[in-house]
């Protein structure tokens, strides 16, 4: 029989459990606007810094300037004409001209359109670069690079993650010994960036050894038939991705390590020894479980730090990335490719900061999410 008690017990618990849902939905929310909002920051800062605060419509100007008088020395109709009447003809196409590529308002008014379709990923034409089949479109340009970029980068935090884990624990239970102080003198490799790493393994295995490819993400013509296609897209990873290793690798060992060497210090851990539990069930319960809230935090700073240094890792080694496309677009002061790839880079970054806050208050139950605790 269903008393009172048991009906407002229910209702009670019934409310707490609304009163959660509605946390985290605030929660949610709030972060998802503070990212926006800090996207949104930086890819105005973007779009001033690119069009050097509107200096660059100045010179596309003078280039619109120099064309028109150009057409009009080569033409022999318009050579005839008094020099009153060609400096009109000139002034004339030079306007219309710019009244096409909207450089007859103010930058600063410009600029606020260019950040509603830059954040709309309404990214226009490129005025340089074009896609491998011949498109101008800035979105059909990063689509085609946006996954060599991310299998690049996904792969070696993946590998760096496993490594650390793996490792880290290894050497805790190692205290002292050979490889421990190894891990321990060559933390300080990661003071150099990836990039530097990567232009000695270029040296060393591509050139000097020739056992490994150099340049672009698969060999030249590409093999035919899906597992040759992807063992030679193994074989293009395996430079750049032990580069990156080698910057961030013993540094986040050593970090990881560090911490499980303080809490398998704590007293719960000798009560759990005590109580002759077996060692890999200790070390998952009572050492790894309440470290991984601090591992992710640092795990997510580096990654930021990896994607931060991508541009000119993905130069050395000629990865047909955004971070090679960006470097091509400043060097050809390419605006829209340049706007359309920090754009890319902006989004990718929020969204990876938002799925690791998420993470974090999935593996900390002490997390409070809205002002409450995660259920």
């Amino acid at each position: 029989m269903i008393t009172q008690t048991h009906l407002t017990a229910k209702g009670t618990e019934l409310k707490n459990r609304w009163e959660t849902v509605g946390r985290i939905a605030k929660y949610t929310s709030l972060r998802i606007i503070t990212l926006f909002l800090t996207v949104v920051v930086g890819v105005y800062l973007t779009i001033i810094i690119a069009n050097m605060g509107g200096r660059v419509d100045q010179i596309r100007i003078a280039q619109i300037q120099e064309s028109v008088a150009s057409h009009v020395a080569n033409d022999p109709k318009l050579q005839n004409l008094p020099a009153s009447d060609i400096k009109r003809y000139i002034d004339a196409q030079v306007e219309i001209q710019k009244n096409a590529l909207g450089l007859n308002r103010p930058f600063m008014v410009r600029s606020l359109s260019y950040l509603t379709d830059a954040l709309s990923l309404t990214l226009g034409r490129a005025e340089v670069l074009t896609s491998d089949s011949g498109s101008k479109e800035v979105r059909a340009i990063l689509l085609e690079r946006l996954p060599a970029t991310l299998l690049l980068f996904a792969s070696s935090d993946i590998i760096l993650f496993l490594i650390g884990i793996f490792v880290a624990l290894a050497l805790s239970r190692r205290y002292g010994n050979f490889f421990d102080k190894a891990i321990i003198a060559l933390a300080s490799t990661s003071a150099a960036p990836s990039w530097f790493y990567g232009i000695f393994l270029i040296l060393i295995f591509a050139s000097v050894l020739k056992v490994l490819p150099f340049g672009g993400m698969v060999s030249a013509p590409p093999p035919i038939g899906v597992i040759p296609y992807a063992l030679s897209i193994l074989q293009h990873l395996i430079l750049p991705v032990t580069a990156i290793l080698i910057g961030s690798a013993f540094i986040t060992i050593y970090s990881w390590r560090t911490f499980f060497l303080i809490y398998s210090s704590e007293d719960y851990v000798e009560m759990a020894k005590a109580k002759g539990l077996p060692s890999g069930t200790i070390e998952r319960r009572y050492i790894l479980r309440p470290t991984l809230p601090t591992i992710i935090t640092t795990f997510s700073l580096g990654i930021i730090g990896i994607w931060m240094g991508s541009i000119i890792l993905e130069v050395v080694f000629n990865w047909p990335g955004i971070g090679r496309l960006l470097y091509q677009a400043i060097n050809a002061f390419d605006t829209p490719v340049i706007v359309g790839s920090v754009v890319i880079y902006a989004y990718l970054l929020a969204i990876t900061v938002f799925l690791l806050d998420i993470v974090y208050a999935l593996v900390d139950p002490r997390v409070k999410v809205g002002g409450g605790e995660m259920p």
